[in-house]
């Protein structure tokens, strides 16, 4: 028996790119693509979508969860990495650039939907789980045990409103002082508190599952940016920006996005916003301009960086994730999307920064 879903791929579309949206928001990038890559491919293998029809999806998802670390400064380690090296505080930076990079999210979006609309389902079906037949092994991608059905949904609310206070917590500290670090560590402890009152669980799970590698990789990308600082990139760069930021605030804002663009396709994000940033302030440029260079930087690292799957961290780890679970998305499937939407996007949002600047200052 295969009964009708309610609504169609193209609903779903929609709901799993916003999603992707919130969950950057309230998370991070990389917090967001390891959340939803897995509930993704769990959507699309109970629908039973075939690969094509799942590219959509996955490809949009990753896109987006990544896009959507720009608006606000904490979404990506990269924007918090340089925000105190400009001068620029959480609060300075989401007035400049949420409106620059939501209407770049906006654009991507309605970019990727009629990219994919000849891919996505225009009706889905499920399968009600009684009546699969089991596979070979015993298991289904439909089957559920109790124990997965079980959520405490109190120790959600809770965790979730920790979340939100975490978030709203970065912004309002500024205004009295207290530094980010504190905030998150206060949130830590709260929630892993919470956690042991509820289920008495211990700190050993965190300790062995926490990816000790991705900070390992991060601590490595400093070690990079700095050899390269110290062996004269950053100067290199100085000299060839200098004749083309004379052009004003419009030439600032695009040779620096445009760079930090080909710099992240090049090496990843995180070494290129920090190069960048270093060029940035030793430029002779105002503390306005300056701004507006570290703020193009960022919308080259966060969106133009997506080009290529090892532009960024999250990207990297989305491919990861799916590999594990044995679906293969080669480079060019990825950059047939890539090539067509974040050109465009990427040029939305420099010009939109440039604007929406002129009208703020």
């Amino acid at each position: 028996m295969i009964e009708k879903a309610r609504g169609s791929g193209f609903r779903l579309f929609w709901l799993i790119l916003l999603l992707c949206f919130l969950m950057t928001i309230f998370f991070n990038n990389d917090g967001s693509i390891l959340i939803t890559t897995p509930i993704i491919i769990r959507i699309c293998s109970i629908l039973r979508l075939k690969m094509h029809q799942q590219l959509p999806y996955l490809i949009s998802g990753a896109l987006i969860a990544t896009a959507s670390s720009a608006p606000i400064g904490l979404s990506n380690l990269a924007n918090l990495i340089a925000l105190q090296m400009v001068g620029l505080n959480l609060n300075t930076y989401t007035q400049m650039m949420f409106v620059p990079s939501m209407l770049a999210i906006m654009v991507m979006t309605v970019l990727l939907f009629y990219y994919f609309r000849r891919s996505i389902p225009k009706v889905i079906h499920h399968f009600p789980v009684s009546l699969q037949p089991s596979s070979g092994s015993g298991y289904h991608p439909l089957q559920t045990t109790e124990s997965e059905n079980k959520v405490d949904w109190w120790l959600f609310r809770v965790c979730i409103g920790i979340v939100v206070f975490i978030r709203a917590g970065y912004f309002l500290a500024e205004q009295v002082g207290i530094r980010m670090e504190v905030v998150a560590i206060t949130g830590v402890i709260l929630m892993l508190a919470v956690r042991w009152y509820r289920t008495r669980t211990g700190l050993k799970d965190v300790i062995t599952q926490t990816p000790w590698h991705i900070l390992l990789f991060a601590f490595s990308i400093y070690v990079i940016v700095d050899s390269l600082h110290r062996a004269g990139m950053t100067a290199s760069i100085i000299q060839w920006m200098k004749p083309i930021i004379e052009g004003g605030n419009a030439s600032i804002i695009a040779v620096s996005g445009l760079m930090l663009t080909l710099l992240s396709n090049l090496f990843n994000n995180l070494p290129s916003v920090m190069i960048g940033t270093f060029a940035v302030t030793d430029l002779p440029l105002s503390e306005s301009q300056m701004h507006l260079a570290y703020l193009a930087n960022i919308l080259g690292s966060d969106i133009g960086a997506l080009l290529t799957p090892i532009g960024t961290l999250a990207t990297l780890i989305w491919m990861y994730i799916l590999k594990t679970h044995h679906i293969r998305i080669s480079w060019k499937q990825y950059m047939k999307v890539t090539f067509i939407v974040i050109p465009i996007s990427l040029i939305v949002s420099l010009i939109s920064l440039y604007i929406w600047t002129s009208i703020l200052y």
